[in-house]
């Protein structure tokens, strides 16, 4: 049994959370410099230069990639050996997003959802737990914004609506969202369980690293032919008109009840932020 203190996890979560606000990975910038050669619009290509110089000036400089900062959301996987001693997994968690908000300069963006107040220190935190085996605990600290959240969607779709069913959602999502999300977008989707797990699979499909094929063949080929309907929508770099809506399509898949055919698709703005963390 390996014990692991809330001081550590605490510690490691404040640095993750300044950290994905301040960097940005360079899976993503490197899809921007892979779409600036093929964006034929002068304006998409003007946006897509401004967001990779907005990249680097914010890990040059220091400061957040964006002003929204984003609700903490936290992927853990937690070996079944593991100990966590001195508190709460949660409240070690909480704890350091607190200090990383505070201390690196980051807007607290967390409120009442009836009274609109401000909690002040951006928790509480979303937490999705899985416990796997072994000693480890890894965590994902991802800031996810508003705007692109707020696009995202769900459908309880009959059986019978099928792949075909299934892509009209998708694209109709993307269509509706417009210029909202911030594109280019990366489009997590998941299929299957029930209606929250579809959700989650969304959302955890875009942990993967940009650019890395599905490792399911099948899955690899609908998330191309996803992409490229996506991209011949011509919503482009923030919705004003190009090639480049999205820099790809996520996917993720499980089985589901006989009577529903569960689809969520949870959008991502350009900023795609998020730090993992093995200890």
């Amino acid at each position: 049994m390996r014990q692991i203190s809330t001081k550590v996890i605490t510690a490691a979560v404040k640095e993750a959370a300044v950290r994905a606000n301040y960097e940005l990975g360079s899976d993503v910038t490197d899809a921007f410099r892979a779409a600036l050669e093929k964006e034929q619009s002068p304006v998409g290509k003007e946006i897509i230069n401004k967001l990779i110089e907005n990249a680097e000036i914010a890990r040059r400089e220091r400061i957040p990639i964006c002003q929204d900062t984003g609700l903490a959301i936290i992927f853990a996987e937690i070996g079944q050996d593991v100990n966590i001693v001195g508190g709460s997994f949660r409240d070690a968690v909480e704890q350091g997003i607190r200090e990383g908000y505070k201390e690196g300069y980051l807007r607290k963006s967390v409120c009442d959802p009836f009274t609109r107040k401000n909690t002040g220190d951006n928790t509480p935190v979303i937490i999705h737990l899985e416990l796997v085996p072994g000693e480890r605990l890894t965590l994902w600290v991802v800031p996810k914004g508003g705007g692109s959240e707020n696009m995202s969607r769900l459908f309880m779709l009959p059986p019978s609506a099928g792949w075909k069913g299934i892509k009209e959602k998708v694209l109709q999502t993307v269509l509706e969202a417009g210029p909202n999300p911030c594109p280019p977008t990366i489009i997590g989707v998941g299929i299957g369980g029930n209606f929250e797990e579809s959700a989650i699979l969304a959302k955890k499909s875009l942990l993967r690293h940009l650019g890395a094929p599905n490792p399911d063949p099948e899955l690899a080929s609908k998330e191309q032919e996803l992409i490229e309907e996506i991209n011949k929508t011509g919503v482009g770099p923030q919705g004003l008109g190009g090639r480049i809506t999205s820099l790809a399509v996520h996917m993720l898949v499980m089985p589901c009840h006989i009577a529903s055919l569960p689809l969520a698709v949870n959008i991502q703005c350009h900023a795609s932020r998020h730090e993992e963390i093995a200890i």
